[in-house]
């Protein structure tokens, strides 16, 4: 049996499959691992330690559902919206908005159920919402406590087509005002119309009551001409009877809808420059900038799911992957011009996608892959490979939203259907796409913290910060927490500077043994770090908690466990592979960077602690972390596998940059 040295040199095949533990003949096996759990992955091979949470706030009902959703106002002025059952509050610099004391809040008709379908594109200070159940509402912001959330008034359309029947309608005045009534020959109307537009002759009316399915009030905003009956008139194609638009996006100067419930094919593109004119000029002279509309043929129904604004719009739908384009390479979208082409048959779940890079990622129909939607040169067209082929049990369960952190790591963070929060390390130019897994601190009921959804914002000056929902079990009660995940703090020199744990505050000042304001953790078993050194776990009552010794700067949340499993070792055979063959690992040195309390071992039940505290170091302060190499006596007997595990369960920093095993082999 020869003794020999491996290394495991980089982790950028993130957590790998199940399913492949048998391929270790591809290039991804020893670049993989099986379990990269509350680590991340950074693109320059490492595997770190996450940061944990901070604490912001208590959503307003804790027994329902919400969801959060980022506003950028400018480059220094970024916001976090908080969307419940008919409500909105905000969140900026790390807190909650406040008026007078309390949450600033502002009301909203979205209900619980209705608020992971809401889609939203913005330009500037105004931010346009969709929902197919609720008329297109436009949020804008004024100051830190003055948003409006009002009804887009549209200008004129969109309509759906002319009328061809014989129906006819006659007006009771042809020229603007209100009171007007227009009365149709056959049963036209409905009371779910109030609000629509209707195209009568030369000008158009808004539909401001219901009498009966013939006659309805209106008010006519442009002169129609005449008042007389007449079968030229147009429906408007956004209202409750039809539906509104489910998606929105801008593209090329114009603001686009797409998918209401009656035509869910349908793109709705408005005027070039004027967001809220959706004037098509029927029965006119076409314009270059006039506004569009499009409905995708196809022989199936390819209900819109998504719109992306790229190099082209990307329209995803239940049955496949669209662009749309003005025919050349550089010609603007006009109506004479456009052009929508299918480019994929994967279909899309009802997420929106995100734009990462040159790239569009979306998630596929069955909410069980997430695709990477990219021009390829080579067939002269979109192509859109699975990013989870490698990592599929990864998304087991769905994924129900996604936010994408650009900086300073480019991650897709993922909320599954069970509450699990995933992500994904993407550069694909340093040909990185690593997945891992991350469990919040705590417990909901008898199982897991549950991540409900996610928001970005980026910040002019650091890295983009992830704001998340986490609801938890605390004393006894359900509750939902609003927190942000702390810095991913590149330089740990500082022990008082660690931040991991969850759902986390800190107190800084005198030296007190006394920590308060911790009701929202109250009956909780909290884990503390002490002027940067462990201390033992205590229990939250009457929200504060008393240490065991005075300190001055104290964090206190919930721990969680950083975990790294590699896949099984193969190395050290002499005839042919070492998998299947019985083997021992004696010793691993781990190359460690700013690193404290770090446990390696062969499984959970036989680990070893890597001491990291010298005769130096003051017995009454926290050791610093330690970059370099650290050699531990493994545990391991012989076996078959040569698994690995690297543990972190303190609040103390772990960034494992390599591995390099001696083992040695049996070849019998």
């Amino acid at each position: 049996m020869a003794r020999v040295a491996a290394q495991l040199s980089n982790f950028t095949a993130g957590e790998l499959s199940p399913r492949l533990d048998g391929r270790n003949d591809l290039a991804k096996y020893s670049a993989g691992c099986a379990t990269v759990e509350n680590m991340v992955i950074y693109p320059h091979g490492a595997a770190a330690r996450r940061p944990g949470t901070t604490f912001i706030a208590e959503v307003k009902t804790s027994s329902a559902k919400t969801r959060l959703i980022s506003f950028e106002f400018s480059t220094t002025q970024t916001y976090i919206l908080e969307l419940g059952n008919q409500y909105m509050r905000f969140y900026r610099d790390n807190g909650q908005i406040l008026s007078s004391g309390s949450p600033y809040e502002i009301s909203t008709p979205y209900l619980t159920a209705e608020l992971f379908d809401i889609k939203f594109a913005q330009s500037a200070d105004v931010m346009y919402i969709t929902h197919p159940n609720h008329a297109t509402r436009k949020l804008s912001r004024t100051g830190h406590t003055s948003w409006t959330l009002t009804e887009v008034d549209f200008t004129n359309g969109p309509y759906l087509d002319t009328n061809t029947s014989t129906t006819t309608i006659t007006a009771s005045a042809h020229t603007v005002g209100t009171g007007r009534t227009f009365t149709a020959s056959a049963n036209t109307f409905a009371s779910t119309d109030v609000g629509r537009l209707i195209r009568f002759r030369d000008g158009h009316a808004k539909v401001t009551g219901f009498t009966d399915a013939t006659i309805v009030t209106v008010e006519i905003l442009v002169d129609t001409g005449s008042s007389s009956a007449s079968t030229d008139w147009n429906l408007g194609a956004f209202s409750d009877t039809t539906g509104h638009p489910s998606c929105v996006s801008f593209f090329e100067q114009r603001l686009v809808f797409a998918a209401t419930l009656s035509q869910p094919q349908t793109v709705f593109f408005s005027k070039s420059g004027d967001y809220e004119n959706m004037d098509a000029n029927i029965g006119g002279t076409v314009a270059d900038d006039d506004a569009i509309i499009y409905t995708i043929a196809s022989n199936q129904v390819n209900a819109i799911r998504f719109m992306a604004a790229s190099r082209t719009l990307i329209i995803g739908t239940a049955g496949g992957e669209f662009t749309v384009s003005g025919g050349g390479d550089n010609d603007a979208v006009t109506p004479t011009n456009i052009l929508i082409k299918k480019q994929s048959n994967h279909g899309a779940a009802n997420i929106d996608a995100v734009a990462v890079a040159n790239a569009t990622l979306f998630v596929q129909r069955a909410k069980r892959k997430l695709r990477e939607l990219a021009y390829n040169f080579d067939v002269d067209g979109y192509i859109a490979p699975d990013l989870t082929i490698l990592a599929e049990h990864v998304t087991d369960g769905g994924i129900v939203e996604m936010a994408y952190q650009e900086e300073p790591l480019a991650i897709i963070w993922c909320v599954r259907n069970d509450g699990e929060l995933v992500a994904l390390t993407y550069q694909r130019e340093q040909e990185v796409v690593a997945w891992h897994r991350h469990v919040f601190g705590g417990a909901f009921g008898s199982g897991k913290a549950v991540c409900e959804s996610v928001a970005v914002i980026p910040t002019e000056d650091s890295e983009y910060e992830l704001y998340m929902i986490i609801k938890r079990t605390i004393n006894g009660a359900t509750k939902r927490y609003v927190e942000f995940l702390n810095t991913f703090d590149f330089d740990e020199s500082d022990n008082t500077s660690f931040n991991f744990l969850d759902s986390q505050l800190s107190y800084s000042g005198s030296a007190a043994t006394t920590i308060s304001g911790l009701s929202h953790l109250e009956g909780q078993t909290v884990s503390i770090l002490a002027d940067g050194a462990t201390h033992p776990d205590k229990t939250v009552s009457s929200g504060s908690i008393t240490l065991d010794r005075s300190a001055t700067d104290v964090k206190v949340g919930l721990g969680y466990t950083s975990l790294l499993k590699t896949m099984r070792i193969d190395a050290g055979a002499q005839n042919g592979t070492s998998q299947a063959k019985t083997k021992r690992i004696y010793e691993v040195t781990a190359r460690l960077y700013e690193s404290v309390g770090v446990e390696i071992g062969p499984d959970l039940s036989n680990m070893e602690r890597v001491p990291f505290r010298t005769s130096s170091d003051p017995m009454d302060q926290g050791i610093p972390p330690f970059t370099g190499d650290k050699e531990v006596e493994f545990r391991g007997n012989y076996d078959t596998d040569g698994f690995m595990i690297v543990r972190q369960t303190q609040p103390l920093p772990l960034t494992i940059l390599s591995l390099y095993p001696r083992l040695v082999t049996n070849d019998g």
